[in-house]
């Protein structure tokens, strides 16, 4: 077995799962750097190791160094201290003070800062306030040091050992050792299976109270991540025997003792033509619940007068406005006026913007303060384009408060309007509406505008969809696609599609959507690059970056949105100097998804940003969102991925000039008609279907999406 000794340079790979890592190292004595591959979780760039393995010659990428065992050591040369210094591990030390500190302090660098960091103060430029942060960043850097040896122990990549050490600070250590399971409800990222393995580890027996019972809400939580607020119980006791590998009545009896606890509720719901127990993590029973009590206490509630005669003041809004409104489109806007709650339901080019304009003409005047909002920052922004009015997102509407974990608008300080108008409703999710009902005023009227053949909502729930079939308000549905809208291919092949219909594919070198067919995924993911760099930009003048969106109906696979967004990023925006962390690699100028909710940053699930700096000293990376720079510390890198290409779950309620939606029976498990409804729904200029027309076919075809199982429709009906 070979030994070779040097300093990580840069990593260009390191898996989050696996710890498998391709890096290049600075090897003693060597002016060429080496390429090294194996598994080393741990290891960061600046780092001085010594690695055990074999030389072996890649087919693809020449020599290699593959590693068999490896260990971190003390840098020894002075350029390897000025390397570990200036990698950024250490905030407030970049490459120029790294530089200084080591002329001034030579081999004796890492011992005074361990061990007499206030010396420090001699160089130049480190003042009281960067010494503090050196030592606070010092000291943490110790601990999660140790942490990773613990974590190694027990089976969690040391990917992670940061969000544990930021969560649990120095309890890392006893709250694992007292209830490992608190991981996974914690710590996102981490899984009810690690934790397990970890609980395994630290003798915990698989019959536990605390497994099982931790087992139980991870399922449920599955189920939710799903888009159920419920399950039959049935159904859920053999998923949960799968996971646990326990008897059932061992987890019956848990159900029981969690459900006396007030964590779950069990109840019955009607299903498959009979009455079946269901069961609901509590917080997704309360909000259906809630939800049917607030649209009871505001039915309940007389309404706030918005227009006295609306069919006079119709007239007055078609002739401000230059239009005469469609039969329906009438009856959308006097309903929505005369009624206390309004739901408005149709596909693109039917007019949803147009009636919104002409009720804000007739009740904006004289009928109190209207609040226009929508579930996402880039669904609000075209509210307000559209209607020339201000609109939020339903969060800042609601004015989340991050010190009190919740929203500051509430029964008990209701927002202040007449009438409250929500866009894009189908993407509102069961908790968000509870939230959002609870703090609308007793007299307010309520709007809501959506599409409801779109894919539900990313959250729990088929909210829009459950109000329509309860019957408990006054729906108008829009049919008609108006003269300027049937002149668009993508609309009149959404609806084609919507109502069961192959779509329009004919070549038209002047309309607005393409289909290119293709059956092989290797050429489809060369062929989606080739137009995103060069035939798309070049014949309509998109920006590769802005203008352009890929749309994948899945993660994995060669046409899926993982390879995609690798073939894209290092096409379109590559780079010498990678940032690599929590598996995945970011470059300056990418294009980025947040993937999870943080009301601390005020960005959500699906919001779209570009990277605008990456600062190793600070150890963040900011983000520009909705024109906001956003930082994020390295350690929460693994709420963003990749977005030139994205899941078309994730950009429902956003637009994009061009969008590319490959498509192949590859994708069989997603082949839904709702979903290729909503993918080409997203492009507002051209939209190009790059794929199989047996694809095409499928999804067109198949209605039968994944059901969600809800409680809402029984809790709100009359």
């Amino acid at each position: 077995m070979d030994e070779i000794h040097g300093y990580i340079e840069r990593i260009t790979f390191q898996s989050p799962e696996n710890g498998f890592t391709v890096a290049r190292l600075k090897e003693r004595g060597k002016r060429e750097l080496t390429a090294i591959v194996g598994p080393m979780p741990s290891v960061q760039a600046g780092e001085s190791v010594v690695c055990r393995g074999r030389w072996r010659e890649d087919p693809n990428y020449g020599l290699q160094f593959q590693v068999e065992s490896y260990e971190v050591e003390a840098p020894q040369s002075l350029q390897g201290i000025k390397k570990y210094l200036g990698s950024g591990l250490v905030k407030g030390i970049g490459p120029v003070f790294a530089e200084r500190i080591v002329e001034y302090h030579r081999e004796k660098t890492l011992d005074i800062i361990d061990g007499q960091p206030d010396a420090l103060l001699d160089i130049d430029g480190i003042g009281p306030k960067r010494l503090e942060r050196i030592k606070s960043c010092w000291k943490e850097q110790k601990s999660i040091r140790e942490l990773m040896l613990f974590l190694q122990g027990y089976g969690i990549s040391p990917t992670y050992a940061q969000k544990v050490f930021k969560t649990y600070g120095d309890d890392s250590r006893r709250v694992i050792e007292e209830n490992p399971y608190q991981l996974a409800r914690d710590v996102w990222g981490i899984g009810f299976k690690t934790a397990d393995q970890t609980a395994r580890k630290l003798g915990i027996d698989s019959q536990s109270d605390i497994r099982i019972d931790a087992g139980v809400e991870y399922v449920l939580s599955r189920l939710a991540n799903e888009g159920h607020t419920c399950y039959p119980r049935e159904a859920f006791l053999e998923r949960a025997r799968e996971l646990l590998e326990v008897d059932s009545e061992r987890i019956e009896a848990r159900l029981e003792f969690i459900e006396q606890e007030a964590r779950i509720v069990i109840q019955p719901l009607e299903y498959q033509g009979e009455v079946a127990p269901f069961i609901w993590l509590k917080a997704f029973f309360t909000s259906e619940q809630g939800i049917a009590r607030e649209l009871r206490r505001l039915l309940d509630n007389p309404p706030a007068v918005l227009y006295s005669q609306p069919e006079l003041g119709l007239q007055a809004a078609e002739a401000q406005m230059g239009i005469r409104l469609a039969p329906n489109q009438r009856e959308a806007v006097t309903s929505s006026l005369k009624e206390k709650m309004h739901i408005i339901t149709g596909g693109p080019g039917t007019g949803k913007s147009t009636i919104i304009k002409a009720i804000l003409s007739i009740a904006g005047p004289g009928g109190g303060r209207i609040l226009l909002a929508a579930p996402t920052g880039r669904a609000g922004k075209r509210m307000a384009e559209i209607t020339g009015r201000e609109a939020s997102t339903i969060h800042s509407l609601l004015e989340y408060d991050f010190s009190i974990g919740g929203f500051r608008r509430s029964r008990d300080n209701p927002l202040d309007c007449n009438l409250l108008i929500i866009d894009e409703a189908s993407m509102v999710d069961t908790m968000l509406m509870y939230s959002l009902l609870k703090a609308a005023p007793c007299h307010a009227r309520l709007l809501l505008v959506g599409d409801v053949d779109q894919l539900p909502s990313v959250g729990a729930g088929s909210v829009l969809q459950d109000l329509i079939r309860s019957g408990r308000l006054p729906v108008t549905r829009l049919t008609d696609i108006f003269r300027q809208a049937a002149r668009s291919k993508i609309i009149t092949n959404a609806h084609r599609i919507n109502a069961g219909e192959f779509p329009d594919i004919r070549v038209d070198k002047t309309g607005d959507f393409f289909f290119i067919e293709e059956n092989d995924p290797e050429r489809i993911a060369q062929a989606i690059t080739g137009l995103v760099q060069h035939r798309l930009p070049k014949t309509y003048g998109f920006d590769p970056l802005r203008d352009i969106q890929v749309l994948s109906p899945m993660n994995r696979g060669v046409i899926g949105n993982r390879n995609l967004n690798h073939l894209l990023q290092r096409t379109l925006n590559p780079s010498n100097e990678p940032l690599v962390k929590m598996g995945r690699t970011f470059h300056t100028k990418d294009k980025v998804m947040q993937v999870q909710n943080n009301y601390d940053k005020e960005v959500f699930n699906g919001d779209v940003g570009y990277i605008k700096r990456i600062d190793r000293i600070e150890q963040q990376v900011i983000v520009e969102i909705d024109g906001r720079p956003i930082p994020y510390d390295f350690a929460d890198l693994d709420q963003l991925v990749l977005a030139y290409s994205v899941s078309i779950h994730k950009y429902q309620g956003s637009e994009c000039p061009c969008v590319v939606l490959p498509l192949h029976t590859t994708h069989y498990m997603m082949l839904f008609r709702n979903l290729l409804y909503t993918g080409i729904t997203r492009g507002k200029r051209l939209v190009v279907v790059i794929g199989s027309k047996q694809a095409l076919s499928i999804a067109v075809r198949n209605k039968q999406a994944g059901e969600r199982f809800t409680g809402l429709k029984e809790a709100v009906e009359p």
